[in-house]
């Protein structure tokens, strides 16, 4: 597994207020501790970020069978002590410690986890208009993209999955809002995520039409249509052709 480099964020307004600690898992690692970034081991990076992605206590045995997988059990305990034992240095509350569970530290706040939650209110319909500005900056980052570990792979495509949904669902709550302009950067970003996705251009095609752009619209069915049949072999559906009426 590489380590992805610490970048520089924005940092929200209410992180500079004593005790914040702030868990960033989207696009690269990082942890803030009253507005400062924490530096921190590979093997204790990968110990919270394991925590971060389950919302409740994990036995310990199954923490240090999942991260150390190819040790036998007594390295693997060993290496999780030594993890938890870097944590600890950190001067930070970060793990939560019940006899045989571990967990994220309750106080933490963790960017996949709210925006996890904003998908889910974008895709039931119940998202606010809050909701609606933060959502395509909190739906455009890919889980720890650096990190090759195997128990990241479906998390990570959960999340795809589910930011691309909710970024087709926000496209068309913003066509119907009049709102075309973020409308379009919504589906953008769905067709950019998953090229071969034909939601992701019928929504960007809905946009296209409410603008009044037909030939736009005409040209993005016609891309789509191309793309799937020369890299999957397959035809768009039916209700491709019928929103271009065609």
């Amino acid at each position: 597994m590489s380590q992805t480099a610490q970048v520089e964020r924005p940092v929200p307004a209410d992180a500079e207020a004593a005790g914040h600690t702030s868990l960033s898992l989207l696009n690269a690692f990082e942890l803030r501790c009253d507005g400062e970034v924490v530096g921190l081991p590979v093997s204790a990076q990968r110990l919270l970020a394991f925590l971060a992605l389950h919302e409740r206590p994990l036995l310990r045995p199954y923490v240090a069978g999942t991260l150390w997988l190819e040790a036998d059990d007594e390295r693997a305990g060993a290496s999780l002590r030594s993890s938890l034992w870097r944590l600890n240095r950190s001067g930070h509350r970060l793990v939560d410690s019940t006899g045989l569970q571990l967990g994220l530290a309750a106080d933490i706040d963790v960017d996949l986890r709210r925006s996890t939650a904003l998908a889910g209110r974008l895709i039931d319909g119940t998202a606010g208009a809050d909701d609606l500005v933060s959502a395509e900056a909190s739906l455009g980052g890919e889980l720890l993209p650096d990190w090759y570990d195997d128990w990241l792979l479906f998390e990570r495509e959960r999340f795809r999955q589910l930011s691309l949904h909710a970024l087709e669902a926000l496209a068309d709550r913003l066509v119907a809002d009049g709102c075309l302009g973020g409308a379009l950067r919504a589906a953008l970003a769905a067709v950019r995520g998953e090229p071969l996705r034909e939601s992701a251009h019928r929504a960007l095609i809905r946009v296209h039409l409410a603008e009044g752009n037909r030939s736009e619209a005409i040209r993005q069915g016609e891309l789509c249509r191309r793309l799937l049949r020369e890299k999957l072999g397959v035809d768009p559906s039916p209700q491709l052709a019928h929103l271009l009426h065609i």
